[in-house]
């Protein structure tokens, strides 16, 4: 009888570790593209300039940035995003918006190095005039630091998987 119980202890906790893992892996599967996403939301809005739908992306940003695990992401990491964010998120001066965005795409490039973000690359483009960098979903240069003023500035430095 105590073998039975022992068996049926095991498998139970064999089948709850698995179900652990699942869910852990649905989480990064939806949570990471998520995140990006939102990212390149706030990108598409200051290369339109529209600072309005910076700020809201930047909000959305911030809700799936709240929303993972520490395990997917450290704790730190998740901090500095919201911070950066959450100031793009609380202003609607485009010039500001376009300043805080640099620091979150330095923080975003050096998590999509470290972490698989989506299914698709990423494409690491940089703005030599702001000597800054951004994540783009496509390797045509729209550049969010100064919009239609000179909207393909830039280059793709990197392509990241």
């Amino acid at each position: 009888m105590r073998k039975i119980i022992l068996i049926v202890a095991i498998l139970a906790t064999a089948l709850q570790q698995n179900s652990i893992a699942q869910h852990s892996t649905i989480e990064v599967k939806t949570q990471l593209p998520q995140l990006l996403s939102s990212y390149y939301g706030i990108k598409d809005a200051l290369v339109a300039g529209n600072s309005g739908k910076a700020s809201a992306s930047a909000l959305e940003f911030v809700k799936a940035a709240n929303g993972i695990d520490y395990k997917i992401i450290s704790e730190g990491n998740i901090h500095a995003l919201l911070k950066d964010a959450g100031a793009i998120s609380e202003t609607t001066d485009l010039k500001k918006q376009r300043e805080q965005f640099a620091r979150l795409s330095t923080n975003m490039i050096t998590l999509a190095k470290a972490v698989k973000l989506g299914a698709n690359p990423a494409y690491e483009t940089y703005c030599p005039m702001n000597k800054t960098s951004w994540l783009s979903d496509s390797k045509t240069i729209q550049n969010p630091y100064y919009g239609h003023a000179m909207l393909t500035c830039g280059n793709v430095v990197e392509t990241i998987n």
